[in-house]
């Protein structure tokens, strides 16, 4: 399948019914992470291959600074905890899974945030622990 009906059918499925879901999945249709270019608070550009990526489980990307400085561990648009994003091999190492076949998205996503707004927002989430959210 190539890439464009991949990234359509990516799209699809993040607004989907479960039933649909369940229908793709049986279709057995790749769906990656997108690798968002840059941090949506401070437009740092966040490659495929940086380690500073910091994603929450709908791939809300930041930067490990604004992760680190005031984020508290709570994604500012779901209040999810953060993970560091994986890294996406360049080499064809096997089945074709590597970035050259499956790229990263160039779609910039740009939401700065007020620290303090934020800081009212993470203030009692921030105490439950992220798996428990």
């Amino acid at each position: 399948m190539n890439i464009f009906y991949t990234a359509i059918l990516s799209s699809f499925l993040k607004i989907a019914n479960p039933h649909c879901k369940k229908i793709f999945r049986n279709l057995n249709l790749t769906i990656m992470l997108e690798l968002r270019p840059n941090c949506e608070n401070c437009g740092k550009l966040l490659p495929p291959e940086s380690s500073e990526a910091m994603i929450c489980s709908f791939e809300c990307t930041f930067c490990f600074h604004c992760y680190e400085s005031f984020l508290e561990n709570v994604c500012p648009n779901c209040g999810g905890g953060f993970s560091q994003r994986p890294i996406r091999p360049k080499n064809n190492w096997k089945n074709n899974n590597n970035l050259s076949e499956y790229p990263a998205s160039t779609k910039t996503v740009y939401r700065p945030l007020d620290p303090a707004e934020h800081s009212l927002f993470a203030k009692g989430i921030s105490k439950i622990p992220a798996k428990q959210r």
